[in-house]
């Protein structure tokens, strides 16, 4: 492989980390469940969440890699001590977001093949910790994302299909909404760029050494691919479970995504429900674990050197509290909510970066990226302020 392809290798790469780490067990529950609860006004906080997603994915994959920095060290620049706050609350988010994403793959084994979610959960996990024994884990780490990226998306496309849903109808609720709800924003928003996600596409080329600024034009690209490609499967997601509940039809509220498949493709749809659940969960896992130990890299220089074993402990912390305290239905929506209360942070700490020469030199920030990301740092700040006192209490009951 030349170095030219070996560059796109990994650009391709960091783009479907990023976006099977939002693909995951939580992104699929929290759609099944908000398509149910908003029906085709759901579209209209898709359409602002991806707004979002690229006001924040852009600027912070552009500061990062301009810098050549993780976001511990960059934020510590910013103010001292704000990269150290951002790293552990990422990373115990991350480990959160871990927990779901093991439940989930348990859920898909069990799914897939009939085995308890926890053994699935188990032999998941060792499945997860067998991809950071090898020495090239990160090339390996990208390959996976794409594969299974690829394989999720093409049987949802076939799942919406299989719905009919009312297309039409949807299209004009994106934009002229019957109902407006905050805590979907926060929580899918929370869930596709919240916490450790929209970082782990940049960290995954600050980590290999793609960086300064002749590589804003496909920094950039690769980022618009990692959020299209979430947002392609958050739409073909949100139609199949709408062509659903259009029929009348209700989801099953300790397993909504599933009921998705099962109710349109009968009895052979929980089997490929499975499959998806799997190949998001198992992805997610990877690149939870991978990204948040990522933070805490610049904390240490042990964790530094060791983080393939750093990344191994995350994944079985994640199983052992998985398998001790289950819930995995009410965990996989609460972890969106609790990442999309950290955007505002994340995101705010790196506009601010955007514009300290000693972070990234002879950079200039587009004034429009600099007001887009402010404003959605604005927005998520005021938005989760609101969920915090008005849903989340209900959300631990």
């Amino acid at each position: 492989m030349t170095t030219t392809e070996r560059r796109r290798s990994v650009l391709l790469g960091a783009a479907f980390l990023m976006a099977t780490s939002a693909i995951g067990p939580g992104f699929l529950t929290q759609t099944a469940v908000f398509t149910e609860r908003l029906g085709p006004s759901f579209a209209f906080a898709i359409l602002i969440s991806v707004l979002v997603d690229l006001a924040a994915q852009v600027s912070i994959w552009r500061v990062l890699t301009i810098s050549g920095r993780r976001a511990t060290d960059v934020g510590n620049e910013v103010a001292p001590g704000l990269g150290t706050l951002l790293a552990i609350l990422v990373s115990l988010g991350g480990l959160a977001f871990n927990v779901g994403n093991i439940a989930g793959a348990g859920i898909g084994v069990a799914g897939a093949t009939g085995m308890p979610i926890i053994p699935g959960a188990i032999a998941s996990a060792v499945f997860a910790i067998g991809i950071f024994t090898f020495r090239e884990a990160a090339k390996v780490m990208d390959r996976l994302a794409i594969g299974l990226g690829a394989v999720l998306i093409l049987l949802t496309v076939y799942v919406a299909v299989s719905t009919a849903p009312p297309v039409a109808e949807a299209a004009l609720r994106s934009v002229w909404p019957l109902h407006v709800d905050a805590l979907s924003i926060v929580t899918i928003v929370g869930g596709t760029v919240g916490g450790y996600i929209t970082f782990a596409g940049a960290h995954r080329l600050v980590d290999a050494g793609v960086h300064g600024i002749t590589a804003v034009p496909e920094v950039t690209r690769s980022a618009i691919t990692a959020i299209s490609v979430a947002t392609v499967m958050r739409i073909v997601l949100f139609l199949a479970a709408l062509g659903i509940v259009s029929q009348g039809l209700s989801l099953d509220p300790t397993n909504p995504a599933a009921s998705v498949f099962g109710h349109a493709l009968g009895p052979i749809g929980v089997r490929v429900f499975g499959v998806v659940m799997w190949c998001a969960a198992i992805t997610s896992v990877i690149g939870a674990a991978y990204t948040s130990v990522s933070f805490l890299r610049d904390l240490h220089p042990s964790i530094d050197r060791h983080w393939h074993r750093a990344v191994i402990g995350l994944i079985t912390l994640s199983t052992l509290i998985f398998v001790l305290t289950g819930r995995p239905a009410r965990t996989l929506v609460l972890v969106g909510t609790l990442n999309g209360l950290i955007l505002p942070l994340a995101l705010g700490t790196m506009i601010v970066a955007a514009h300290r020469v000693r972070i990234v030199g002879d950079y200039r920030h587009p004034r429009v990226l600099t007001w887009a990301g402010g404003i959605a740092a604005l927005v998520m700040a005021v938005a989760s302020a609101y969920v915090i006192w008005r849903d989340l209490p209900a959300l631990f009951r």
